[in-house]
């Protein structure tokens, strides 16, 4: 922009496009008279004054409210390579020039979606600067192969996306590493342990199993609800049932979790249970669950310990996460990383206070729902600087900043 910052503006829902700051501001755009395009804040709906115009879009050039801008050039190289066992299809972006660049690869999470379609941050981070390989999960997009959640097949896959990035980026190749959102933070400093990198980035990941997550949120949402002790016992009950279901690959368990439900179906608390892979155990038939369930935890390792492959991972971390995440809480991550940190891991943690699930802040609803309207300002910069080998201490918005000490 004319200004100096950067705008990226990509496909969004049907029919609207999404732009978006590196300060972490976003917007839904909708198409009005040719060329000119209304925004509205976040995902909640509501226009925020914000108008941008396509005048020209053969030569890259618009204006978003009275600031001219001009498409950046990027340099991406489409390939295929080989992942574990199946063929997958990846995106190598670049910044301009020929100078040597940090590379990181980005490690999806449990969606279904395109990372080559739907992932910004290939855009955002190369027009900061820094190269990018994003690629598409195993079974999703344009990749082949059968869909998992198998934590060690998908390291695998990342270790073998970071040797593609490499080989495309050839001597413009700097430090390279992952980083992982959600689910990517369990796959990211495994493949970091098969083959070590330069750094690992989670954002909104955890050091605990997927049902110790599960039973996170629903502590979570007991305490958010106000709900104490007690409450939070008898909602545990219901974390046992659901647990069972998952263990047991959707097989057994459904009289338990029935069994639970005729007793506390009833009480106040019992709405506001949703935890993580709970809320749609308690929402489906189990028909449905049987059918279904086997197929949306495809290979997940419900009880993953990450602790014995972070106690020995000496690759320096950077976990990024949500003091509001419903679906991730980090309140035990925290205790254990801060552990790792006191016995000399080089690991930093930042917390945003007000960030949920995906590193969004929000707004809250009179039912509780929420309305997601932009990420924290400094998620980015922090992010960046961690991949450039800047250290972390503060100046990246409300972060809450802790590393380990210096022995």
């Amino acid at each position: 922009m004319a200004d100096g910052t950067l705008l990226d503006i990509a496909p969004g829902a049907p029919g609207q496009l999404r732009w978006r700051r590196l300060d972490g501001r976003t917007g839904a755009l909708s198409p009005k008279e040719k060329g000119h395009w209304t925004s509205t804040l976040g995902w909640t709906g509501r226009p925020d004054g914000h108008r941008i115009t396509f005048s020209d879009c053969e030569r890259g050039e618009l204006r978003f409210d009275n600031v001219v801008g001009q498409r950046q050039p990027l340099s991406q190289v489409d390939t295929r390579f080989q992942g574990s066992g199946v063929e997958l299809a990846g995106r190598l972006t670049l910044p301009p020039g020929k100078t040597r660049v940090p590379i990181v690869v980005l490690i999806h999470g449990a969606e279904h979606s395109s990372a080559l379609e739907d992932y910004a941050l290939q855009r955002q981070f190369a027009s900061a600067g820094i190269g990018v390989f994003a690629y598409d999960k195993r079974g999703t997009g344009a990749s082949g192969g059968r869909y998992s959640q198998n934590y060690l097949i998908l390291a695998t896959d990342a270790v073998l996306a970071m040797r593609e990035a490499r080989r495309l980026a050839g001597e413009r190749a700097g430090r390279v590493g992952y980083q992982g959102g959600s689910q990517g933070g369990w796959v990211a400093p495994l493949a970091a342990q098969i083959e070590p990198v330069d750094f690992v980035i989670v954002s909104f990941g955890l050091a605990v199993s997927a049902l110790d997550e599960d039973r996170e949120a629903i502590d979570f949402d007991m305490t958010r609800a106000g709900y104490g002790p007690d409450i939070k016992a008898k909602a545990m009950k219901v974390a046992d049932a659901t647990a069972a279901i998952v263990e047991s690959n959707f097989t057994e368990g459904y009289e338990q979790l029935e069994t639970v439900k005729r007793k506390y179906g009833r009480e106040p608390w019992f709405k506001s249970v949703r935890g993580n892979f709970t809320a749609y155990l308690l929402a489906e038939t189990p028909e449905t669950i049987r059918k279904q369930g086997p197929l949306l935890l495809e290979g997940l390792p419900a009880q993953y310990d990450p602790m014995p492959v972070l106690t020995n991972l000496d690759v320096p971390q950077l976990w990024v996460l949500g003091g509001q995440d419903r679906d991730a809480p980090p309140g035990e991550t925290l205790r254990r990383l801060a552990a790792l940190q006191n016995a000399g891991r080089p690991i930093t943690t930042a917390v945003f206070p007000d960030a949920d699930h995906g590193m969004y802040e929000f707004e809250t609803l009179p039912d509780g729902e929420r309305l997601s309207t932009r990420q924290p300002e400094g998620y980015f910069p922090l992010m960046r600087d961690f991949i450039e080998g800047t250290p972390q201490e503060s100046g990246y918005g409300s972060a809450e900043i802790e590393a380990a000490p210096r022995l």
